[in-house]
């Protein structure tokens, strides 16, 4: 029996209109988190200029950093005293990793989340093709990488005729390969949730292998290095002799991960997946809106938690270090200042960083909450209303896991610090908790948007962003206090070490339990979105 195939340009039809179609969709999220990617690593050579001015100075960086295990782990190896080899050190990692989240939010939005809601289903009843959908993804994905790749090649070209476009093409291949992944991961899995989840984790194994790597040398030769993508960034040493050939590695994996995305995808219908999810109870630990409501989001918040308590062991224990990294720097400790308060350095140190950790949890928050707006839009929270279920018990299961889940992540990164650093618990459990009203001013405004105007809900990713450039980069490059303090986290006091002033902290709690209950009485009153 012959098998009848369809052409390669009948598989692709549609894919031009499929394209500008979500290049027009996520203009917003695009531009938005290119751009932020893109200022964090163009600011750095002027901050850096100030931090490490003299030859000397960078040349006893380069001694610290070499003979400085944590700070490798937490940045990777330096591999050049220029600023461009610098910025290349300082932000790559971040800045690779940023692209990679953009991508797998781009690919896993048009692909598996648009089967999941059934609007694929009605797009394939047309003139396209079965594999424009997920080319038109990968492509959308292309276009923000190459933009990023773009601005940092024509940013940085001052700094190297080589080494712009080392570390440009290097984000953009990361970018890729974890877009390429996302593909995979939509193909697997069932819902969008566990395709971004499970892309993510890569990203998060891909992180811990290139720290635990270059922990262990100061040259990125480690095995364990080199098993990593963000590994192979760092090996391409912009600005450092760059090694060319390591973009093949890319390429090859990019190309590997593709087939096998387009291989799966052709070898199951629309909606389906190879990792369907298990049928679980009716009745028992399901016997409640919140328990459901668990039930959805426990993985996330296991993951989001063991994250936090790495990342509080890990800045601890570069604590007892960063007097000596900062030694007489004016530049840097008013750095630290600005973040951390002006208490010792060490305190300074702790404040600034666990800040850090406040400004990602904010994305936790933002991420749980739209969780009731995926399950409103994609019709699952209809059948669930449909019984003796109001909408308020229905959100409040939703948003008891993640405002609470915020304060557990907060909560297990105090734990990590204490046991990284080795001190009292008390301080830094206080200064992680302080941090937990701005989260929820954050979380309080996406429930409002979600409530009030529904379309308009993805764009607390935007407050989330805006937070995240804030509180990251302002204060590297002495913006004034006033726009510090448009985030709401440029009010919390500077713990451990600062004075608490509780006028701030009380303020912004009442914007957020207002933000919320308006969210929540809007939603009451309107109805559900399709």
């Amino acid at each position: 029996m012959t098998t009848l195939t369809a052409p390669t340009s009948g598989r692709l039809a549609g894919t031009g209109v499929l394209l500008r179609f979500a290049l027009r969709r996520d203009r917003t999220l695009i531009t938005l988190w290119t751009a932020v990617n893109a200022l964090m690593v163009l600011s750095m050579p002027n901050t850096l200029k100030g931090l490490y001015g003299t030859a000397a100075e960078r040349a006893d960086l380069l001694k610290q950093t070499a003979a400085n295990s944590s700070l490798r782990a937490l940045v990777g190896p330096v591999f050049d005293d220029s600023l461009g080899a610098l910025t290349a050190w300082r932000v790559g990692v971040y800045a690779g990793a940023l692209a990679a989240v953009t991508s797998l939010l781009v690919v896993v939005r048009h692909t598996r989340e648009e089967e999941e809601s059934g609007r694929q289903e009605l797009i394939a009843s047309g003139m396209v093709g079965r594999r424009a959908s997920l080319t038109s993804a990968l492509l959308t994905a292309a276009v923000a990488n190459a933009a990023l790749a773009l601005l940092v090649t024509a940013g940085l070209a001052g700094h190297g005729a080589s080494g712009a476009p080392a570390l440009g093409l290097g984000l953009a291949a990361v970018g890729m390969l974890f877009a390429t992944t996302a593909a995979i991961a939509a193909q697997l899995t069932e819902s969008a949730r566990l395709a971004r989840g499970l892309t993510a984790a890569v990203l998060g194994a891909a992180f811990v292998l290139r720290a635990a790597g270059d922990s262990a040398t100061d040259d990125g030769s480690s095995v364990l290095t080199w098993l990593s993508p963000l590994g192979w960034l760092e090996n391409l040493r912009p600005f450092a002799d760059e090694r060319w050939w390591v973009l093949t590695l890319f390429a090859a994996a990019i190309a590997v991960q593709g087939a096998v995305a387009y291989a799966l995808a052709g070898r199951r219908d629309v909606g389906m997946s190879f990792l369907p999810a298990l049928p679980g109870p009716a009745a028992g630990r399901l016997g409640s809106a919140g328990a459901l409501a668990w039930r959805l989001h426990r993985g996330s918040v296991l993951g989001w938690s063991l994250a936090f308590f790495l990342a509080g062991v890990v800045y601890g224990g570069m604590t007892e270090s960063a007097a000596d990294l900062v030694g007489d720097n004016e530049r840097t400790r008013e750095i630290f200042e600005r973040m951390g308060g002006q208490a010792a350095i060490t305190d300074s140190f702790l404040a600034a960083m666990v800040g850090m950790l406040g400004l990602v949890a904010s994305l936790y928050i933002v991420s749980s909450v739209l969780r009731l707006h995926g399950e409103e839009t994609s019709g699952r929270a209809e059948p669930v209303l449909a019984n003796a279920v109001g909408r308020l018990r229905w959100a409040a299961g939703h948003l008891i896991v993640a405002f609470g889940g915020a304060a557990l992540i907060m909560l297990l990164a105090a734990l990590g610090f204490a046991a990284g650093y080795g001190k009292d618990l008390g301080p830094l459990l206080a200064a992680a908790l302080v941090q937990l009203p701005a989260v929820w001013v954050v979380g309080g405004l996406t429930v409002l948007l979600h409530g009030a105007a529904p379309r308009l809900a993805p764009a607390a990713w935007g407050i989330a962003g805006a937070v995240l450039l804030i509180g990251w980069i302002g204060p590297a490059l002495n913006v004034p206090q006033a726009v510090l303090e448009l985030s709401p986290f440029g009010h919390l006091p500077k713990l451990p070490g600062g004075a608490v002033h509780w006028p701030p902290v009380l303020v912004l709690l009442a914007v957020a339990t207002l933000s919320t209950a308006g969210g929540l009485a809007a939603l009451r009153r309107r109805d559900l979105t399709t």
